[in-house]
């Protein structure tokens, strides 16, 4: 499987002024294509192919108004291309329902915070001996390796993000060899913003809320920016400086996503987790705190992880009554209110905690055979029939926010 890996770079003061010109070059290729098939597309004229935008790449550096585009590796420029037949092909892709829904391509401005170039193996990049990254046009970058490349990488896409700060993050083929030994244990995982996570065998994990923590330093930094005078230089720092008080918890966040993902995947040899609505989650008063959370970065690391190391990895449908059946007995009595985080099943006695509950009948949707589901229920001295959980209709969906928030 291709994964990717990320290097802080450090460019001297001639590199950035030759990496900016190198964003400035591919952006203009990217709204000269994206003109091309605009204006084509007005005139009822076929769709412009790219091997046609490749062609009229390579006689514009020939014009006196496009001539600077030589000053740069022209396999950046031919990638610009790529990234715009990417855009158009996602954009179909989302009319006919294939992805979630998006818009059309849009022209970029030298105004965003965020560049990026490509480099394929055929732009002669490579990494010197001396542990630097060697860039056609540019020069031999410095670069942080905070750990060794696993194989050759295929290409490598230098970003500068909002906070001025460059990556390189490089496309590499990992080994199959590198599936971890098989283990016993099995995990269902409810995902809250009391509590970050909730696993099946009764551990909860604190939700660290980044962002709650940082708001002060935030608001103070915003509040600065406010106050400068619009194109002046002082603006300017401010803005960097809000940048990177936001990165500092993106970091933080990304960090504690990482550690978790990677614990849950190697102690436990099958994980499953519910399919949740975080764009309707988004929509309402819980916005900043489903954001904080970052339920779908930590989602994503999961499924990657354990396709990577061999692990089993499993979702199960956001309507499943996860916090509406008992997990002894499975017998469903109904929604209850958020404010409930401890009741007594009628059926069988049994004394549910709501999100370890829901944890466990994750892991029994998703066929995983649970072996600490005792941990979380307090046997009280009442006698009840124990019956295996039975299959219980789904219910309807009502809202998205109710479909979503039903399990924390």
């Amino acid at each position: 499987m291709q994964l990717r890996y990320g290097f802080r770079l450090y460019p001297s003061a001639g590199q950035g002024a030759a990496l900016a010109r190198a964003f400035g070059c591919a952006r203009v290729v990217f709204n000269d294509a994206l003109r091309v098939r605009e204006d084509a597309r007005a005139a009822g004229l076929p769709f412009v192919t790219s091997s046609e935008l490749s062609k009229r790449l390579t006689a514009s550096k020939k014009t006196p108004g496009r001539v600077w585009l030589a000053e740069v590796s022209s396999v950046i420029l031919q990638q610009s291309v790529r990234d715009l037949d990417t855009a158009y092909r996602n954009f179909f892709d989302s009319l006919k329902g294939k992805r979630p829904t998006m818009g059309p391509p849009r022209f970029k401005s030298k105004r965003d915070t965020r560049q990026a170039i490509r480099f394929t193996a055929n732009a002669g990049w490579k990494i010197t001996p001396g542990g630097k990254l060697r860039l056609p046009k540019v020069g031999d970058v410095s670069v942080r390796w905070s750990r060794t490349l696993p194989s050759t990488p295929t290409t490598v896409t230098v970003i500068k993000d909002s906070a001025g700060r460059y990556f390189a993050s490089f496309v590499v083929e990992t080994d199959p060899e590198e599936a971890l030994p098989a283990t016993t244990p099995e995990v269902g995982i409810d995902l809250g913003l009391g509590h970050f996570a909730v696993l099946s065998d009764g551990t909860k994990i604190d939700s660290p809320r980044f962002l709650r923590r940082a708001e002060r330093q935030l608001k103070k930094a915003q509040r600065s920016l406010s106050r400068k005078e619009k194109g002046s230089a002082n603006r300017i720092k401010a803005r960097l400086k809000v940048a990177r008080a936001h990165a500092r918890v993106a970091d933080a966040r990304r960090e504690f996503h990482h550690q978790l993902s990677t614990k849950l995947i190697r102690e436990n040899q099958a994980v499953a987790v519910e399919d949740l609505a975080v764009k309707a989650l988004a929509r309402t008063r819980l916005a900043k705190s489903v954001h904080d959370a970052g339920w779908s970065q930590f989602v994503a690391m999961l499924e990657y992880k354990a396709a990577r190391y061999g692990r089993a990895f499993v979702r199960i449908g956001r309507f499943e009554p996860t916090s509406q059946v008992c997990s002894a007995c499975g017998v469903k009595d109904g929604p209850k209110p958020l404010h409930i985080r401890e009741w007594t099943c009628q059926a069988c006695g049994s004394v549910l905690d709501r999100d370890i509950n829901a944890a466990v009948n994750v892991a029994k949707a998703a066929g995983l055979a649970v072996s600490a589901c005792r941990a979380q229920v307090r046997r009280v001295p009442v006698p009840a029939q124990r019956d295996e959980a039975g299959t219980h209709p789904k219910p309807h969906p009502t809202t998205a926010r109710q479909a979503g928030i039903a399990h924390l």
